[in-house]
C-alpha cells in the first residue's frame, strides 16, 4: 500500500459540498467513484477542508491508500479522464504513510469575490457574489485592518460549527479592487465554520454604510455573532491554496496534528 496526496481543483456548483453525504452528490464521491474504478478496488479519501455548497476549491489537497500500480504522477492523467470537467486533479505525489491531509496542514488562504455593478454577469454568475449597490471599498479597506493578528473569532462562526476553540490567528486580509470586481483575500492557520463568508458579508454591509469601518474590531470583545453582518453566498468563495510544514512530507510524526473546525 502507499499513500498518494492529490491537489485537486474543482467548480463547486453542482455539488453539495466536499463532505460525501446522504442528501445530495458531493465532490467527495465522484472523487471516490473514479479512483475506486482507475485502481479497480473500493477507495475512500480524505479532504484538506470541508467546502460547502456552491463553494470552489483552487487547491484542495486529498490522500488516499491503494496498492494499485498507476504511478503516482499519472494519477492526474488517470483521473481527468474519468472525471467530470468541473473537477480536475492537478497534481499528484507519494507521501509519507503518517501524513495527514487535513491535520497537518499549517496554513490556508480563501478568496472571496464580489461583482459590484448594477447588472450581474452571465459569465461570473457562479464565481462572483453580485451586488449591485455601489460599495465603499475605503472604508471595507479599512474595516480590513483590524483582523491580522491572533483573536477569538468566536462572533464569526456560524451556528453549526464544532471547533473545540475559536482562537484563530490571521496573517494576512486584503481587499483589492479592479473595475467592478471587488477580491477579498484571507489567509490563516485555521478557519471557523463559514467564518470568510461572514467576514464577506460584513465588508460587504460596511461597504454600504449598514456597519461602521471598526466591526471586526467590536465583535472581538463581544464575541456576539450579532455584532457582524450576514452570511455571503457560496459562489463567492473559493479555497485558494493549502500549506504544509516541510516535515509533513519527511517527518509526519514530529508535528502536532491540528483538529480543527473549518470553512
Amino acid at each position: 500500500m502507499k499513500r498518494i496526496l492529490l491537489t485537486v481543483e474543482y467548480d463547486g456548483t453542482a455539488y453539495a459540498g466536499w463532505q460525501r453525504q446522504l442528501n445530495g452528490l458531493a465532490v467527495q464521491q465522484v472523487l471516490e467513484e473514479a479512483l475506486s474504478e482507475a485502481c479497480a478496488h473500493p477507495l475512500t479519501v480524505t479532504g484538506s477542508s470541508r467546502t460547502d455548497a456552491g463553494v470552489h476549491a483552487k487547491m484542495q489537497m486529498v490522500h488516499f491508500d491503494t496498492g494499485c500500480t498507476i504511478p503516482p504522477d499519472k494519477f492526474p492523467f488517470v483521473l481527468n479522464n474519468l472525471l467530470p470537467p468541473d473537477i480536475r486533479v492537478q497534481e499528484a505525489r507519494e507521501v509519507p504513510d503518517d501524513f495527514h491531509a487535513r491535520f497537518l496542514t499549517s496554513g490556508k488562504t480563501y478568496t472571496y469575490r464580489i461583482l459590484n455593478n448594477r447588472h450581474g454577469s452571465a459569465l461570473l454568475r457562479n464565481t462572483h457574489w453580485h451586488v449591485p449597490v455601489p460599495l465603499d471599498v475605503f472604508s471595507m479597506q479599512q474595516a480590513l485592518e483590524y483582523l491580522p493578528g491572533t483573536h477569538d473569532f468566536a462572533a464569526f462562526q456560524a451556528s453549526g460549527g464544532t471547533a473545540r476553540t475559536t482562537i484563530r490567528t490571521v496573517d494576512h486580509a486584503e481587499l483589492k479592487s479592479d473595475g467592478p470586481v471587488l477580491t477579498l483575500t484571507v489567509s490563516g492557520n485555521a478557519f471557523l465554520y463559514n467564518m470568510v463568508r461572514i467576514i464577506a458579508g460584513t465588508l460587504e454591509e460596511i461597504g454600504l454604510h449598514k456597519r461602521e469601518a471598526n466591526a471586526f474590531a467590536r465583535a472581538f470583545i463581544s464575541l456576539d455573532r450579532l455584532d457582524l453582518g450576514m452570511t455571503a453566498p457560496p459562489c463567492g468563495l473559493e479555497l485558494t491554496e493549502v500549506r504544509y510544514p516541510e516535515k509533513a512530507f519527511t517527518d509526519p510524526a514530529s508535528i502536532r496534528w491540528h483538529r480543527e473546525e473549518e470553512e
